[in-house]
């Protein structure tokens, strides 16, 4: 039992259903490094009292258990559960907390309630209680799950006033540090053990982080902006220079209008720190808290901006934005449509007399229901955009379909959040993006990715569409490094010329690119990207 998560299928009897189990095991956080090995280990020694076989494992680690959405491993539960896949009698899960802490407690109680009807038994191996439907079964699972719920409430309000005191000590309360700034680990008696990079966090408890001017390049480009910004220009116009001079952003993205006003109303950059400008506590929406409910450290980081050159840049971001109607923000476009004969969002942000694309789409919702209001049929064709729910599915089916393919092969993955990219072995990183075709010179399709994912992933498998964009066409493996320096902050375009002439390989089908994943993943340190991709003989390899 020393891994009860390895099963070995050699040894389980295929023809009995109701000695046939599957278990269910959740961390909420990464530095609960052996929780689901204790887990596991309770329900081995629960199964094999009762004589159950363990045949499947589901698991979400470090996925916080307030919500459903980012929980690859009880989706696929209850998606084999629903849709008959299920091929056991039992489900084994730790307690009744394992569900999740959900804030509406019959959440929990109604993934329970679709494997009862689906036949499947729930076992909760570490409660004192017969999951057996009696009175008392029902009433203190009702209470354990008030419990879980309360805990995370509970916890919700300690967590936030360690924050506040974080701050007013004048350290960091977490998170990435803004552009220009970096992380300095300090012990208890404020003595430096070193920088943090990004994803790095502190791991003892006495240990605190303080934060410190960046780079002197990072500096310059935050002093030109405030300077921009006192000369009058447009947060948009700013920040197109900054990306032909292919400066990026601190998570190496390219800059935007929005990313330019952050800067200019980060107050990192006069020394203070300032924390709960916004909320979002338990997974709820975030709100804007008013300016006397912030939590400020002061004079804690070396200034790198004038403080009077900050207030005379807030007094012109508070000038330039003035209130107008909806009604007025559409006879405005009509006035610019009338002016330059056609719209997009590029003719929109230059203009001085419209407010940004930016507030069209959060009034409007999209572009496209913007150009309706005022009658113009625009020349892009928006039905990509129409079905982005149905791509953002078929990436996570991929996602999912990919990591357990690779975890059949013995990899240890882990999905990230946003189910857009995989962390392999714990340091390999894969990105997927769903990328649409557009025509290129009348008789090339290049495929377009917005945007990358993380910049620490080492390779990006393109979803490519067919050219009307209704279906996926195949799947291309990109190695990052196969990427010029304006594609990794702008997003690729490439054709199929380009494609067989750098040797990206293409697949038909999820098996064949898993395949292809473990295969390059297989390959020696000391062999370039190049080699890595090219099969021996051919530029691309195709799976049969």
């Amino acid at each position: 039992m020393a891994n009860a998560l390895v099963i070995r299928k050699e040894h389980l009897p295929t023809s009995d259903k109701a000695l046939r189990a599957a278990q269910y095991v959740r961390m909420s956080t990464d530095m609960q490094q052996f929780s689901i090995q204790n887990q596991a280990a309770a329900i081995a020694a629960y199964a094999h009292v009762r004589g159950l076989k363990i045949v499947h494992t589901y698991r979400d680690e470090g996925e916080s258990g307030l919500q459903i959405k980012n929980r690859a491993g009880l989706q696929q539960l209850i998606n084999d559960i629903t849709n008959g896949i299920a091929d056991y009698g039992t489900l084994l899960v730790y307690d009744v907390s394992r569900w999740g802490r959900f804030q509406d407690t019959d959440e929990s109680a109604h993934y329970e309630f679709i494997c009862r009807q689906a036949g499947v038994k729930v076992a909760y191996c570490a409660e004192p209680f017969d999951n057996d439907g009696s009175m008392l079964s029902s009433i203190v699972k009702n209470l354990k799950r008030v419990m879980a719920a309360e805990y995370s409430r509970e916890l919700s309000v300690k967590v936030h006033a360690g924050h506040c005191r974080i701050v007013r000590l004048g350290f960091s309360h977490g998170g990435p540090a803004a552009f220009a700034i970096q992380r300095v680990l300090v012990d208890g008696n404020q003595r430096i053990k070193g920088f943090l990079k990004k994803g790095q966090q502190k791991n003892l408890t006495t240990d605190h982080v303080r934060l410190r001017p960046g780079a002197p390049k990072q500096i310059a480009i935050v002093n030109w902006i405030f300077q921009q910004c006192l000369r009058g220009r447009r947060y948009s116009h700013i920040a197109g220079d900054l990306n032909e001079a292919c400066a990026s952003t601190a998570c190496g993205r390219p800059w935007n209008a929005r990313i330019v006003k952050r800067v200019l109303q980060n107050e990192n950059y006069i020394g203070n720190i300032v924390y709960n400008r916004q909320s979002k506590k338990l997974k709820s929406p975030r709100v804007s808290n008013p300016p006397e409910l912030w939590v400020r450290g002061e004079g804690c980081i070396n200034p790198i901006v004038d403080a009077g050159i900050f207030q005379r840049a807030q007094a012109l971001t508070i000038g330039r934005y003035v209130r107008v109607s909806e009604d007025e923000m559409l006879k405005r476009l009509l006035v610019l449509l009338h002016r330059k004969g056609r719209l997009s969002a590029a003719i929109i942000n230059r203009a001085s007399d419209v407010p940004h694309m930016s507030t069209y789409i959060n009034h409007f919702g999209s572009l496209r229901k913007v150009y309706e209001r005022i009658g113009y049929k625009a020349e892009r064709d928006y039905s990509f955009a129409d079905r982005r729910s149905e791509w953002a599915r078929i990436r996570a089916d991929l996602v999912r379909e990919i990591a357990l393919e690779l975890e059949s092969r013995g990899r240890r993955v882990a999905i990230a959040p946003m189910t857009d990219h995989l962390r392999i072995d714990g340091k390999i990183g894969i990105g997927f993006r769903v990328t649409r075709s557009e025509p290129y010179k009348g008789i090339l399709t290049r495929y377009y990715i917005s945007h990358l994912s993380e910049a620490s992933d080492r390779w990006l498998v393109a979803i490519r569409l067919t050219d009307d964009n209704r279906s996926v066409l195949d799947y291309v493996l990109i190695p990052r490094n196969g990427l010029t320096n304006d594609a990794r902050q702008c997003g690729p375009r490439f054709t199929d010329y380009a494609r067989e002439r750098l040797g990206f390989q293409v697949f038909k089908s999820p098996h064949a690119l898993s395949r292809g994943i473990h295969r390059v993943l297989s390959i020696g340190r000391t062999r370039s990207a190049k080699q890595a991709l090219a099969a021996p003989g051919a530029q691309i390899a195709k799976a049969r």
